[in-house]
């Protein structure tokens, strides 16, 4: 099963929502589709980020990265019934690296 990660920065909650709520509307969101391998916040240049891992079905290469790039938008769409997002990122692991997809 082919490994990607999503990354997304987060610039602010909505009003009522606690922090926590964010992951969790991040990973029940990506555990729809996918499983989840590992999800952390990180804060690069002052601004949270989500970082979840995650895999999907084997499959042709592009169908792959398609079904990773929706299910990273899935999860981009949950997280902002509770927060403000900036970026979102996917990766693919290839050969011990992450690159772009």
């Amino acid at each position: 099963m082919p490994s990607f990660q999503t990354k997304l920065k987060i610039t602010g909650l909505k009003p009522g929502n606690a922090p926590e709520s964010v992951m969790a509307a991040a990973v029940e969101a990506l555990e729809t589709r996918n499983h989840v391998e590992a999800n952390q916040l990180d804060i690069v240049g002052g601004v949270p980020q989500l970082s979840l891992r995650f895999t999907v079905n084997d499959r042709d290469y592009s169908g792959e990265n398609d079904e990773a790039r929706t299910s990273a938008a899935m999860m981009r769409d949950a997280v902002e019934r509770v927060a403000l997002t900036g970026s979102l990122y996917v990766l693919r692991r290839s050969r011990g690296r992450w690159a772009p997809v």
